[in-house]
C-alpha cells in the first residue's frame, strides 16, 4: 500500500498526528519521508478528506520541534554522533554529506536553517549540526520557526490548490491528455533529483564539525 493509500484510510485525527510526527523526526535527524507524507496529505485535502489548514498547521508544528529537538541532541552530541550515524546511515549522514551540509552552513549561517528545510538532505541535518556547530539558538530558532511555516505551509498551499486545479481539469480533458501530465510531472521529479544529486557533487568537502562557527 502506498503512503497516500494508507493515509486516505486512517481517521482524519490521526492522519494530522502522522504528519506531524514523520515531519518532526525527520526534522529530528531520522531519515522519513516527510515530504512525501505532507504532499500526499495536501493532496487529500484538495480532496475533501481532510482540512488543508490542519494539514498545514501540523505540518509546521512537527517541523519546528523536530528541528528544535535536532538542535538540543546535536549541541549535545557533536562531531561522535555523526560520526555514529555515518556508520549506520551511510546513504544520509556519510562523510561527504556532512561535509556538504557542513560547508553550506559556514558560508551562509542562519539561512542555511531557512532554506536548508526545502533541501532533502538539509531538512535532516539543518536542526543536529546547527547544535553541533554551536550556532546561537536565538538566530537557529528564528530561522527554525520562519522556514517551517514557510515551507509547510507554503507546500499545503500549493499542493492544495493544484489539486484542485487538476481535478476540475480531468474533469474536462481525456485519458490521454491524464498520461501526458504523469509522464510530465514523473520527468520533471526524474530531472530535479538528477540536479540535486550534481549540487551535492560539486566542491571540495571541509572538515566534519570542527568545532563552533560565528553565525
Amino acid at each position: 500500500m502506498h503512503i497516500d493509500e494508507w493515509l486516505q484510510v486512517i481517521p482524519a485525527g490521526w492522519l494530522y498526528a502522522t504528519v506531524a510526527f514523520v515531519i518532526g523526526f525527520e526534522s529530528l535527524g531520522i531519515p522519513l519521508p516527510g515530504e512525501i507524507v505532507l504532499v500526499s496529505a495536501a493532496i487529500l485535502a484538495s480532496k475533501g478528506v481532510v482540512d488543508p489548514v490542519w494539514v498545514g498547521a501540523c505540518a509546521s508544528a512537527g517541523a519546528i520541534v523536530g528541528d528544535s529537538a535536532g538542535y538540543a541532541v546535536g549541541r549535545k552530541g557533536g562531531a561522535p554522533m555523526f560520526a555514529r550515524l555515518g556508520r549506520r546511515f551511510p546513504r544520509h549522514f556519510g562523510p561527504r554529506h556532512v561535509g556538504k551540509a557542513e560547508d553550506y552552513f559556514r558560508r551562509f549561517g542562519m539561512w542555511a536553517v531557512f532554506v536548508g528545510r526545502f533541501v532533502a538532505l538539509l531538512r535532516i541535518l539543518a536542526g543536529p549540526l546547527a547544535g553541533a556547530l554551536r550556532m546561537p539558538y536565538w538566530r537557529f530558532a528564528v530561522a527554525n520557526v520562519l522556514g517551517g511555516i514557510v515551507w509547510a505551509g507554503g507546500t499545503t498551499a500549493v499542493v492544495f490548490s493544484l489539486g484542485l486545479v487538476a481535478e476540475k481539469w480531468l474533469k474536462n480533458f481525456s485519458w490521454a491528455a491524464l498520461a501526458v501530465a504523469v509522464v510530465f510531472g514523473i520527468a520533471t521529479t526524474l530531472y530535479l533529483r538528477r540536479r540535486a544529486a550534481s549540487a551535492l557533487d560539486e566542491g571540495d568537502l571541509k572538515g566534519i564539525v570542527r568545532g563552533p562557527v560565528d553565525m
